[in-house]
């Protein structure tokens, strides 16, 4: 049985991940805030899964920070790791690396040009660890747009917040197209890339990216509620130039195609995006 070891298992990927896999990995954790990296003994670990990170914060964090977390922790890791042997690096990055809100759909072959320190930071740790992919130390990027499932924070746990409490909401008509990943389609594709040991950069993504206004009605559908969703004159134009982040979330376009991914691996999502968003929200009711 592989030897995997998992960095951030206590976040809601690690914790889906481990839930649903243990039965294939002889699994162990290694926390950065808790253990010692000095310590850490990586002899006779197949190999790493490396999700712990500092995520993008709303308020913002410093370059340095970002740097400290995302690229020389992830680093000191994965030196580590060859030096100990392990066959196989899976890092998990971002759709960030590309950039912000496009109406260029991204793909694995897209050009990267990070836009904050956050975007920055994942993409060059990416560089860096392809340095030092070898033969037998594989380097595995898996790049994400939101992730959703049971546990999630930010946004889409915002979205479900604001749906539970008003019967009214200013999202009809919206016809964007925004990507995103239930947790158990990306812990699915990471599987298979550990269980094929395929070095390379990887996008996770469900089927098909949806509109704010189609991401509404899944929600609300997996609530049981009614939820009449609206149009106002000016709504968009308004939030435009008031609140223009808020304006990207909810109208600008953020679309992954990741075919290249699902060709390489063989692969097919084991989830629609519908049944995704219903177990999400089955799972936070429990």
């Amino acid at each position: 049985m592989k030897k995997l070891l998992i960095t951030g298992s206590n976040g809601f990927v690690g914790n889906y991940f481990r839930n649903e896999h243990e039965s294939k990995y002889s699994m162990e954790t290694f926390s950065f805030l808790k253990d010692d990296i000095g310590t850490l003994d990586c002899t006779n670990i197949d190999a790493i899964f490396h999700l712990s990170a500092l995520v993008h914060q709303m308020g913002g964090a410093s370059e340095d920070e970002y740097e400290k977390v995302n690229v020389a922790q992830t680093l000191y890791l994965a030196r580590k790791a060859k030096e100990a042997g392990v066959g196989q690096f899976v890092f998990m990055s971002t759709v960030k690396v590309y950039g912000e809100e496009s109406d260029e759909t991204y793909t694995e072959y897209s050009t990267c040009k990070p836009l904050d320190a956050y975007g920055r930071s994942k993409r060059k740790a990416e560089e860096e660890l392809l340095k030092l992919e070898t033969e037998n130390f594989k380097i595995s990027i898996i790049r994400t747009p939101i992730v959703y499932g049971a546990g999630v924070k930010a946004n889409i746990q915002s979205l479900t917040r604001l749906i539970q409490k008003l019967p009214v909401l200013p999202f009809g008509g919206i016809q964007n197209k925004r990507s995103f990943v239930y947790v158990g389609n990306l812990c699915h594709l990471v599987n298979e890339v550990l269980l094929q040991q395929k070095g390379g950069i990887f996008l996770a993504s469900d089927n098909a990216p949806l509109s704010t206004t189609r991401l509404c009605e899944l929600i609300t559908q997996g609530l049981g509620k009614k939820v009449w969703l609206i149009k106002i004159p000016f709504f968009e134009t308004i939030v435009k130039k008031l609140k223009p982040a808020i304006y990207q979330r909810l109208y600008g376009n953020l679309e992954v195609d990741n075919t290249a991914s699902k060709n390489m691996l063989n692969l097919k999502n084991p989830y629609s995006t519908e049944k995704g968003i219903r177990l999400m929200l089955q799972d936070e009711a429990k």
